[in-house]
């Protein structure tokens, strides 16, 4: 190659060189790419001070402006607009993120009920324009107002370890709705026949180890977060419950034990320590196990007409009988029956009381085999110390059809029903 050629040939890719890199910064100065914007939460509603997320980001020309505004019958309002200035060689040391919180209150924002624009732009340094801009653009709609909540039903005397039944009325726009005793919240079910005119009933349920007077009131919540509590007439009515007094003796612990294989218990401990772990940490660990089976209840009513008892079953124990029980003269634990227990022939049928699905038909530590059965709109009948279970999980189940046999499976000391009802979790009287 002669000189010419070479000089010619480095004078080309110079040229090349060149116009690479004017091209490069034309297409840097007037990139396309918008910045990147973003708005958290994005509510379906808003009834009170909500605060908002706002991010921003360019990495190549970085930030130019910012705005959040909202709009309601034509009338803009602006909570954000910040600008950020061009720093540096092609605004290196320039704003690329930003995030900033902003809160909107429609009280000090004198917002009307109703549909709510919410607009976010960012533009940036793009010479493009007035730069590549991010258009973000939400619809809310304000609402501040609770729904209407009042009593239908007059009198409500409940027991303390009873139940209550109530019926009210609710707004149209309340989503939920129902009871609270104290913290305990007990939830309302819209009536077949009155659904229209928002009459809901709810069964409502006083724990039996109530020491002082709960606060009792009708509660409703609308889909925008709105509250509306209020009180209505009742009178409660204390009720003792018995005292039963059990003596363990070593030849009923070491019949018990067997049993309970399956549980953890240090070899080292004496039968009665391993006793009164099962009797503590396993009954409290089904007790948890039963109370959480509220959340696979039904919404509708399954039950119908008259609860039936136990075949010929005699009460040999009752619910909330506080059990004192004795080791050797000595007092050694003390636990509430959360039942009653009956007691007929060995092995005998055990009916349905009512209609249902079975939610729960297996194993259950103290109280042996174990059939639940879920009457719906939170309300459970079990039915435990069972020989043999005749119906699965799943199952539907008629009134007076037998699901099982009587037994003395688990922490029995005989053959024997033990029968108990659950409200939303909570044993009840049966």
């Amino acid at each position: 190659m002669d000189l010419r050629k070479l000089v010619f040939l480095i004078g080309f890719v110079f040229v090349l060189i060149i116009l690479g890199a004017v091209g490069w910064f034309i297409a840097f100065l007037f990139e396309g790419e918008a910045p990147s914007a973003s708005l958290q939460p994005l509510p379906e509603y808003i009834s009170k001070t909500q605060k908002f997320t706002v991010a921003a980001e360019d990495k190549k020309r970085g930030l130019r402006a910012i705005k959040l505004s909202i709009t309601q019958g034509g009338k803009e309002t602006v909570l954000l607009d910040e600008k950020f200035s061009y720093e540096g060689i092609l605004n290196r040391d320039g704003v690329h993120q930003v995030q900033k919180e902003i809160s909107i209150d429609p009280t000090t924002l004198k917002l009307a009920q109703g549909e709510l624009n919410i607009t976010l732009k960012v533009w940036d340094y793009s010479r493009r324009g007035e730069g590549n801009l991010a258009d973000l653009r939400h619809k809310s709609i304000v609402d501040t107002v609770p729904p209407s909540l009042r009593a239908v039903s007059r009198m409500h005397n409940v027991n303390v370890g009873g139940v209550g039944f109530a019926v009210y009325q609710t707004s149209q726009d309340a989503a939920s709705s129902g009871v609270f005793v104290d913290d305990l919240f007990f939830p309302g079910y819209p009536d077949k026949n009155q659904a229209e005119k928002g009459i809901h009933h709810c069964y409502f349920a006083i724990p039996f180890d109530k020491t002082s007077n709960p606060k009792i009131n009708l509660w409703a919540k609308d889909k925008a977060g709105n509250e509306a509590k209020t009180a209505f007439y009742y009178l409660l009515k204390r009720k003792k419950f018995r005292e039963d007094k059990i003596e363990l003796s070593d030849r009923f612990v070491e019949k018990l034990l067997p049993y309970f294989s399956f549980y953890p218990l240090d070899s080292e401990d004496s039968d009665i320590k391993k006793f009164l772990k099962i009797n503590n940490d396993l009954r409290r660990e089904n007790h948890q196990a039963l109370s959480q089976l509220k959340d696979k209840t039904s919404p509708e009513k399954l039950w119908d007409g008259v609860w039936l008892s136990h075949w010929n079953g005699q009460t040999m124990a009752r619910f909330a009988d506080h059990r004192l029980y004795f080791y050797r003269g000595q007092r050694v634990d003390d636990k509430y029956h959360l039942g009653v227990d009956l007691a007929s022939l060995a092995n005998a049928p055990v009916l349905a009381s009512n209609s249902g699905t079975a939610i729960f038909a297996d194993r259950l530590g103290i109280y042996g085999l174990t059939v639940v059965i879920d009457h719906g709109q939170g309300l459970c009948s079990v039915y435990g110390h069972l020989s043999k279970i005749e119906v699965s999980p799943g199952q539907a189940v008629k009134k007076g059809q037998s699901i099982g046999l009587t037994g003395d499976t688990g922490l029995a000391g005989g053959d024997h029903l033990h029968f108990s009802v659950m409200l939303q979790g909570i044993f009840e009287p049966c």
